[in-house]
């Protein structure tokens, strides 16, 4: 009795069933993706507490506050009187807004349900939240790309990397946030048109592009990076329709779009960050109109109509990159921002602008911080390199040049390790989910082969009479399902070529992806241990490393658990001893910080977009008291305030980053060179320091009754005494000192009254020691 067959309807309704079941499951490992995503970055509200960390989070937090206070009118025009005094700022017109109206929506939103939620609450947990939705926005974008499988393992991958977790920690209420789930979005956007060719993900895209532009300055990569992706298809030959649809729409609504920002305005038409998507934008036109031409024309019209589009193509093409030359020509800068020009050329903000240099996450990365924040992604990234170019696409070609570029620029700035790690991530998880798909594969293989090759009680015992039978059965078949009519000799070798092909390529495929058993399962073993030390890698980075917020600090040491709270000690108490109208000075890394918490007017703070005005402070650091004392009277300071860590051994404190603050003052006022500070070319403050190291005011406000704390003056960090221990202030006087010295304030004294009396006595002695000098002039500095 012969035995059923499946019927092609519940072949049909298996299938079905199976996709059903792999969609709900591929729905479900998402969820837990998120989940895993949104709770490794909870260690610092777990180990610590809900509290905002590093310096600009800061300042955001604060425009929150004020958007959610005053409305959506009043922030864009609100004029902020707290910062760069005496000159203010502009909020509305000089910060990226995509953060702090994402927040303050949601904020709304909460609030709106009756859910009573603070603003620093909803700060604190934005990053995390929005961490979420990267990893879900990188498996959509791998799908794209390499399929489900591919995109699972990515977003699972990126959940967990060390160098995005740096950036989106809770309390990291930083651009970044929302800006990589912005920019891996918007190639998602891109790659989809792309394969898809339809106008609504184009202008989906263009409103991706726009709300990454509303987020971060960063937005310039996806302006050149699509470019430059456009431009290698069409010298590559891969120019299509879709490619056009994918472009065109950004390059115009976004642009447009872009201009809409106020801190971005005209500069989206007008700087050479944006100039080469222009470009492009006109050779795809050229492009397009050479292949309608050639859709209408014989071969023979075609050719004179090459020549004429050629030529006059061309000629745009030269008037284009005249006008974009003389416009470069006419900037000093040649139309390029300096965080721009450093990227290009690294040496180029040591040269010409130290304030860039001088930033820590501005500084090239060492080899150890590559596998600290990407791990054992740096050794699968060649294999999805490889797996990229099999096959090539245009989605997989993109992955590829976005790796690219972000591994060059990862290279110069440390802080754009942010953008590989998307890369990293994507080009790892289709390596694994090519290997995992072999291995599997040939273990199933196996298997089967196995269960086939077993004895049976019935039926055939040798091979040979199984193909036997197969043959006679093929040859029934054939003689059942032949035609009439007879084919021609052409077309049954046609037929015959294409039985052969296809009866022999699938054992050449099984070659050629199949392993051996053992093998396969030691590969997914050693895959999965892998993939552990990945884990407990990303969990160690995420509890230890990078979750201490900077404003709150920890020791261990045999005693246990030692905080430092000084910072939050220290505004505390301006804001509780001193005016609300005084004005205090200190270095530019605190002034977000001073404003946010302590709510007094700082000269100067994080956004430095006035280079003289902090070469002013600098300077005043760098001079002796007196000069000092009449530069911060000038700008009507009060009190100043400055970061010492030589007692307890903090070694991101003033004295460290004194030199920064000489070569900026000194880029301004050339009066302060940075070899008078210098011993032989090293940087002491012990007793081989120069004097005009020992006499500026930075040292005298960090080491002033340095002494009495163990006698000798002995500072942790530095690793010996310090040169001059005993001093008296004279125009300044210490109002407080944290607990572990760690911040201290000092207030400027009043300008003493003159004495008509005395005043003659000094002429009188000047006149004196003028005549005896003979011309010597006596040091300042002494």
């Amino acid at each position: 009795m012969a035995e059923p067959e499946a019927s092609p309807a519940a072949a049909g309704g298996g299938g079905r069933l199976r996709n059903a079941f792999g969609g709900v499951l591929c729905a479900f490992t998402l969820l837990l993706i998120g989940v895993v995503a949104f709770s490794i970055r909870l260690f610092s509200v777990i180990k610590y507490e809900s509290v905002i960390h590093e310096f600009d989070p800061y300042f955001n937090f604060r425009v929150t506050q004020y958007l959610s206070k005053n409305g959506i009118y009043e922030f864009w025009n609100w004029f902020d009187d707290r910062t760069w005094y005496p000159l203010g700022r502009v909020i509305g017109g000089t910060v990226y807004p995509g953060l702090t109206l994402t927040a303050g929506t949601i904020w709304w939103l909460l609030n709106s349900l009756n859910i009573p939620l603070s603003v620093e609450t909803v700060c604190v947990f934005t990053a995390p939240i929005f961490s979420a939705n990267a990893s879900w926005a990188t498996y959509l974008l791998t799908k794209e790309a390499k399929g489900t499988g591919a995109g699972l393992m990515a977003a699972a991958i990126l959940a967990m990397v060390p160098s995005y977790i740096s950036r989106s920690v809770a309390g990291s209420y930083d651009n970044e946030a929302v800006a990589i789930f912005a920019l891996i979005f918007t190639f998602y956007l891109y790659v989809k048109t792309l394969n898809t060719g339809s106008l609504f993900y184009a202008t989906l895209n263009a409103l991706s592009y726009f709300y990454m532009v509303c987020s971060w300055g960063g937005y310039t990569f996806i302006i050149n990076l699509i470019p430059m992706h456009v431009l290698l298809c069409i010298v590559t030959g891969r120019y299509s329709s879709r490619l056009y649809i994918a472009y065109a729409p950004l390059v115009i609504l976004g642009t447009l779009l872009a201009a809409l920002v106020p801190v971005v305005g005209f500069n989206a038409v007008m700087t050479s960050e944006h100039f080469a998507s222009f470009l492009v934008f006109i050779i795809l036109h050229v492009v397009a109109l050479v292949y309608y031409i050639k859709g209408l024309l014989t071969p023979r019209l075609f050719k004179v109509a090459m020549t004429l589009v050629i030529s006059v193509g061309l000629a745009v093409c030269f008037a284009v990159v005249a006008i974009l030359v003389a416009l470069v020509a006419s900037s000093p800068t040649k139309g390029w921002s300096g965080r721009s020009l450093s990227l290009l050329d690294p040496t180029y903000a040591s040269k010409y602008i130290p304030i860039i240099a001088s930033v820590s996450e501005h500084q090239p990365p060492t080899w150890p911080s590559y596998f600290m924040d990407i791990n054992v992604l740096a050794f699968l990234i060649p294999a999805g390199i490889i797996s990229c170019f099999l096959p090539l696409s245009d989605a997989s070609s993109f992955m590829v040049l976005y790796l690219v570029t972000a591994v060059y620029f990862s290279g110069v700035m440390v802080r754009l390790m942010l953008v590989l790690a998307p890369a990293a991530c994507i080009l790892s998880g289709i390596a694994l989910s090519e290997v995992f798909s072999v291995l599997t594969r040939s273990i199933k293989f196996q298997l089967s082969k196995f269960f086939d090759d077993s004895p049976t009680s019935s039926g055939d015992s040798s091979p040979e009479s199984s193909t036997n039978s197969t043959k006679n059965e093929n040859r029934n078949e054939k003689s059942e399902t032949a035609p009439k009519e007879k084919p021609s000799k052409k077309n049954r070798k046609k037929e015959k070529e294409v039985a052969e092909s296809v009866s022999v390529k699938p054992k050449k495929e099984k070659r050629l992806l199949v392993l051996p058993f053992e093998l396969s399962v030691m590969g997914i073993l050693l895959l999965i241990v892998l993939g552990g030390f990945y884990v407990v890698h990303c969990v160690w980075a995420a509890a230890e490393a990078y979750s201490a917020p900077s404003i709150v600090l920890t020791s261990r040491s045999r005693d246990g658990l030692h905080v430092f709270d000084d910072f939050r000690e220290a505004y505390a108490w301006l804001s509780h001893n001193t005016d609300v109208d005084d004005k205090v000075a200190s270095w530019w890394d605190y002034g977000y910080q001073t404003t946010a918490m302590a709510n007094r007017t700082v000269i100067v703070d994080n956004n430095t977009w006035n280079n003289t005005h902090i070469a002013t402070v600098g300077t005043a650091m760098s001079s002796p008291e007196k000069a000092a004392w009449e530069i911060f009277n000038s700008l009507d300071v009060k009190y100043v305030l400055v970061v010492f860590g030589g007692l307890v051994g903090y070694p991101s404190d003033d004295i460290n980053k004194f030199l920064w603050m000489v070569r900026i003052g000194g880029g301004v006022f050339p009066h302060i060179k940075e070899p008078d500070y210098l011993r032989d070319g090293q940087y002491r403050v012990d007793a081989q320091a120069t004097p005009t190291m020992l006499n500026c005011l930075m040292y005298k406000l960090c080491y002033y009754r340095f002494v009495e704390t163990d006698g000798k003056g002995f500072d942790r960090v530095r690793g010996y005494e310090i040169g001059k221990k005993h001093f008296k202030l004279t125009h300044f006087e210490e109002v407080f000192t944290t607990h572990h010295w760690m911040v201290r304030i000092y207030k400027l004294k009043p300008q003493k009254n003159r004495v008509r009396g005395k005043l003659k006595k000094l002429k009188a002695s000047a006149k004196t020691s003028s005549t005896l000098a003979a011309g010597q002039k006596k040091n300042p500095w002494q």
